[in-house]
Order: C-alpha cells, then structure tokens, then sequence
C-alpha cells in the first residue's frame, strides 16, 4: 500500500470512529396536544363537577377502575371487580369488598394503599371540606382497612350502584391528611391546583392559568409507562378557536365542539369519534318554594316551556341533524320508559296551559303576567357557543306563548361552581340553567334529586340546584338504590323516568355523545364514553 492510500485509509477510519463515537442525536419528544375550550376549576376530585376536569383523572390521578368502549369495567386499582362469586359483594348486597393490586404506587414511589382509600372517603362526607358531592359515601357507614391491600365498605342499606360511584379519582394521604390536619379542610389546599403526587400513567407538571397545562410520563407507572412522552392541553376561549388549531395542525385532539363543525373537522382530515357517557343537554328549573319564580311552581307553566320550546328544528337546523332530543336524563340508556316520547312543538296547546294556569298577558306588553309578577324567566348557561345559540332559539320561539327569557353567559368556572363559591345556578339565581348532565354512566344513579343535597349554608356542597323536593321522587330514587336485580332496577327507573319526564323537573334539549376529533398523527387511541382515556397508555404518535 502506497504512503498515499495509507493516509487515506487512515483517515476515512478515523472519521468512521468519530462518527460510531458521536452521541445520537436526542430523539424527539412525543407530545399529544390537547384543546380544550374550558379550563379546570380544579384538579382535586372532591371539588368538581366539570367534564373537562374530570376527564383528566384517567391521565395523572386514577380510577379504581376505568370502563372500555364497550362500558365493561377494567381494574385499575383493584385485581379484579368484586362479584358475588368472588365474595367481593356480601349476599345481602351491603358489604363490598376491594382487593388492591400490591404493586401500586404514587408518583413520588410512596404505596397506594387501602389507608388512602379510606382516607378519599373520609374528606368526601367531612362537613369543613366544601366538596362539590358528597353522594355516594354519605351513604356509606363504615370503610375498614384490615391490611394495606384489602378495602371493606359497608352500605347503611343494599346499594346497587357503587360501579359507577365510587373511587373516582384518589386523595393521597401522606400528602393531604397533614394538610387536613393543620387546617382542618382541604378547601384551601395548594394540592387542589397542584398535584405534583398522583398516581396516573403521567404525572401534572404545571398549570398556567389562562393558557395550557402539561403532564408528562410517569416512568415508573405500574402497568407500563405510556408510549407518549407528554401530554400539553391548551385551553383556548371557543370552540372556532378549538377548530382553528385542529385544521391547522395545532392540535391533535378536541372535544364539546358543536356539531355544525364536524364537516370542517372532517374535510382536514381529523376523525371524529363519537362515545355515549350518558350525558343529555337540558334544561333545569330552579323550583325552591320560597325562592324560585312563582310560575315555575306550576305543572303546567313547565310543560307549556316545554310545548313552546321546538327542539327537532333545533336538533335539525342548528346540529345539522346528527343528534335528537332527548326525552330523559337517562337517554341511549336501558333505563328510560320504552314509551316515552320528547315532548311534541305546540304553541297553540303551550298558550292553552299558560292561561289555565291564570297567566295572561293583561297590560298587553307581550308577556304575560299574575299577580303583578311578569313572566320572565332568568336563563343561564357557559359561553359554549352552541348554548348560547340554543338560548336565542329558545327567547324568540318562547315570547311568541309570552315567556320573556333573559339571557346569560358565564366561564365555565364560574357556572359549575358550587353553593359555597356564589355559582349562580347553585345560589338560584337562575330560573332556568342548561348543561350537560350525567348520571353515574355506566349506571342510572344520580345523587342531585335527593331533598337532602338541596344546598344552603349549612349544606353548601348540596348538588340540588333544581331545590326539587318530591316525596314521590325520593322514595323511587331511594327505592332503586338498594335494586340488585337489573329487572327490579330497570322497572323502577321506568316509574321514575315518566315521573320527572310529566312534572318537567328537567326538559331535554338534545342528546349529547362526546365527540372527540382526532388527528392522524395520533395512532391506537380508543374512547370510552364512561372513561374516555383509559387506555391512553397505549397512544402514540403514528408512524410517518
């Protein structure tokens, strides 16, 4: 070999060595942006009853177990779901019994254990903590921890819908009983906006109010650690702003976006997945006796509401008819009383009522009036458009029978708050308020009925907004809880359904799947309707 090529050779392994040597370069985190057009109200699960809080329990905090897509129960927590067979459930339908995994862990490496399963319940039923419900665990008597991995809850009375109640979200104990302890209530906690500790497959990293929160993978998360490095959410202030980042790419995912944008999703390229959770848009009547709008006390003054409100144009026109009106809270569910209908469009038959009821319009100003009192109503809602589009529907067709709404628009925070935070449905300010409301999906039980979550200033985490007090409809909603049998349940819940749908305690406007856009950079996601991330371990970004 000549000196030349000698030198050639020597320097092309050289180069070859220094390239094997070089570090590689670092690969590029795989972040799933989320848009939200609503920001939390909190993180604590004691205190919320906002979806978009919620939903975020799947991804840092934890379950003790999810539901599929299919609404069947997956174990989180637990090592399997308590039967009969197995002994988790007491024969006579008041002992339940969970078996905890012996693996589980907080973020911080500190075990879950049963001591913060009892915990967790102790903080929902303390009177200092303003929690936003206290139901189902006022209704517990006792929860004991015989060892760290075994949970005994025993029911005052047979209850049959602990699946869907129960353990939705966990408290740390290490971290929050000496916060409980030095203050006596959570209410203050900085935990609430902050929870460093969970015990989800990501762990919070930071919430800047007004602007976006990050949760990044929990490596030590006891069933794997997610394919996904991060997960940013957005909080963005509409929904054309949601859309917006969607077509453009900003984002991989949104949510609660109006119908009459699917088309625009769908021409960019983002698939809209739709998953029942139970939830039905519709409309609450303040009924407090002593507080609420006389007219509203009347029977027929709500069903002419609801004759005058005409929700299959609505459905039609305003969300292009990719949904219906909902008959009950509990539609798309097994059950609603098979015969009922949504109430039909008549004007004529709503004029009729108005005036058997002895509301006339005598000063000839266009709204009718009794006794001095005019019949103008208070409306309120979020600033989610496709609301605020229902409520100008609603104003023009319902001064057409001679009820006046007045409109208004409030942040979701300030809307779902609670009796103790001045919210102004739970403060009754409102003579009627819409939302999308849930029960306990995949189960029927709903806890807002009951006379006693009427709230006031000795109950303020009370969730009877309505201040509907029924001795009817609390002996049935009493009556189905403690229905093991599906036949009996569903047979009560049939009685109970035409009950509250004849009074018009709560109208349907329109039944209401999630829908979730998502983009193709996204692979393997599934959405459940009860517990929409909870296979979010298994998301990924898709292979280019």
């Amino acid at each position: 070999m000549s000196a030349k090529k000698w030198c050639f050779t020597l320097i092309l392994l050289v180069m070859l060595f220094t390239a094997a040597c070089r570090p590689a370069a670092p690969q590029e985190a795989k972040v799933a942006r989320f848009i939200f057009t609503q920001e939390f109200d909190t993180l604590n699960p004691l205190y919320t009853n906002m979806w978009f809080s919620a939903i975020t329990f799947q991804i840092w905090n934890c379950h003790a177990w999810n539901f599929n897509e299919e609404s069947e129960p997956v174990p989180v927590l637990v090592k399997e779901m308590p039967t009969l067979e197995n002994g988790g459930i007491s024969a006579d339908g008041t002992v339940l019994t969970l078996t905890l995994r012996d693996d589980i862990e907080w973020t911080d490496g500190e075990p879950l254990t049963s001591e913060d399963f009892q915990f967790t319940y102790e903080m929902y039923v303390q009177p200092t903590n303003t929690v936003a419900l206290t139901y189902p665990y006022d209704l517990i008597s006792s929860v004991e921890t015989p060892d760290d991995t075994t949970v005994v809850i025993t029911f005052e009375q047979p209850f049959a819908a602990w699946m869907g109640t129960l353990y939705k979200g966990m408290l740390p104990a290490h971290i929050l009983k000496p916060v409980f302890e030095a203050d006596g209530t959570l209410d203050n906690a900085e935990w609430n906006k902050t929870p460093t500790v969970g015990c989800g497959p990501f762990t919070f990293s930071q919430w800047e109010s007004g602007s976006y929160a990050r949760f990044v993978a929990n490596d030590d998360y006891w069933l794997g650690r997610p394919k996904l490095d991060e997960i940013f959410v957005r909080f963005v202030p509409d929904d054309a702003s949601q859309i917006a980042a969607l077509t453009a790419g900003e984002g991989d995912l949104g949510t609660f976006f109006a119908y009459s944008d699917v088309p625009t999703l769908e021409e960019a390229g983002i698939d809209i997945i739709k998953a029942f959770s139970g939830y039905n848009e519709g409309w609450y009547f303040y009924l407090h006796p002593e507080n609420g709008h006389p007219a509203l006390q009347d029977v027929r003054v709500r069903q002419a509401i609801a004759l005058g409100f005409d929700r299959f144009s609505l459905t039609k026109d305003l969300l292009l008819d990719m949904t219906e009106p909902a008959v009950t809270d509990w539609d798309n569910m097994p059950y609603v009383d098979p015969s009922l209908e949504p109430w039909p469009y008549d004007p004529e038959r709503a004029k009729q009522l108005l005036d058997e009821a002895g509301w006339m319009d005598t000063n000839s100003d266009g709204v009718r009036d009794k006794d001095g009192v005019e019949l103008i109503l208070k409306h309120g809602s979020t600033t989610r458009e496709v609301r605020v589009d229902t409520q100008a529907v609603a104003q023009q067709q319902l001064a057409e029978i001679g009820v006046k709404l007045e409109l208004y628009n409030y942040d979701s925070d300030i809307f779902f708050s609670g009796y103790g935070d001045n919210g102004p449905a739970a403060t009754g300010e409102l003579d009627i308020f819409e939302y999308s409301g849930q029960p306990n999906y995949p189960d029927p039980a709903i806890g807002e009925w009951y006379c006693r979550e009427i709230p006031d200033d000795e109950n303020p985490a009370g969730n009877n907004w309505m201040a509907v007090c029924d001795p009817k409809l609390e002996e049935l909603f009493t009556k189905q809880e403690q229905q093991v049998d599906f036949t009996e349940r569903q047979q009560t819940f049939y009685e109970l359904t035409r009950y509250i749908y004849e009074n018009v305690y709560w109208l349907g406007i329109w039944q209401d799947p999630d829908l979730f856009g998502v983009s193709n950079k996204l692979a393997n996601v599934r959405i459940s309707g009860a517990t929409p991330f909870f296979n979010i371990i298994e998301w990924d970004i898709a292979s280019e």
